[in-house]
């Protein structure tokens, strides 16, 4: 695997909506990216569109669920070269009454979303410390996570926790010259199956749009511009932030 101007940077479910965006970001910057979904086939489109415009890609398989997962996906690329930009976009979503949330439930956004980003992120971080290395890491957090919302309980209790996560690592490694910032998306323009249902109601869109001082969705793209920013040279001094991309709504 030989490595691009920039690097080699991983992005995770990167299989479509705001994981492609943000690969497609990073490959037009100069990286050279590894992109994974938990089955490796559903990485084909984002591959093949980064590498139609010149990018270069790497699929890969990777279950957040599961520790061996993911050390064998980071002792792979580390083979190869050191990943020196993460963003942690993979998770799951849950639209559910908190009374009605069951423990499995619980355990399996918490285990997505919460634990494996945050074993992933210290599996690379540990090899950029031992390796003497900076590096950025970007994590895809959401305004559930900073704002109270009906049926998001368990979604939005992970997501928050990934934003302490950033602030808590920021401090730690930031003498070892490594930054993480967090992504709080709200309502987005994307092809996520999750947000087919609500997407299709005129009348729940309006009224979400409603809220927004800048009267507009965001996109996936504007995401990805944000990560690529923060990934690069001109978020070198920027660490421990959450950067809310939601049009103003958590401003309102």
């Amino acid at each position: 695997m030989s490595t691009s101007d920039r690097g080699l940077a991983l992005v995770t479910g990167a299989s479509y909506g705001v994981g492609a965006a943000v690969a497609k970001a990073l490959a037009r910057d100069g990286w050279r990216v590894a992109i994974t979904a938990t089955k490796i086939e559903n990485c084909a489109a984002t591959a093949e569109a980064i590498t139609a415009a010149g990018g270069s890609c790497l699929p890969c398989a990777l279950d957040l669920r599961s520790q061996d997962s993911i050390a064998a996906l980071v002792a792979r690329l580390w083979s190869e070269a050191p990943v020196r930009a993460l963003v942690n976009n993979a998770g799951v979503n849950l639209r559910r009454d908190a009374v009605e949330v069951s423990r499995e439930d619980w355990d399996e956004v918490m285990l997505a979303n919460l634990t494996g980003t945050f074993f992933l992120t210290q599996a690379v971080g540990k090899r950029l410390i031992e390796a003497g290395l900076d590096g950025s890491i970007v994590t895809v957090s959401s305004s559930h996570g900073m704002l109270g919302a009906p049926q998001r309980s368990t979604y939005g209790i992970s997501k928050a926790g990934l934003i302490q996560m950033v602030r808590m690592l920021a401090v730690e490694w930031g003498p070892k010259n490594i930054r993480l910032n967090a992504l709080a998306p709200g309502r987005l323009e994307t092809d996520s199956p999750s947000r087919a249902a609500s997407g299709s109601d005129p009348v729940y869109m309006g009224k979400m749009l409603s809220k927004i001082p800048l009267g507009r969705f965001a996109t996936g793209e504007d995401v990805g511009a944000m990560a690529a920013f923060l990934a690069g040279p001109g978020g070198r001094s920027i660490t421990g932030q959450v950067i809310a991309i939601d049009g103003g709504l958590s401003a309102a």
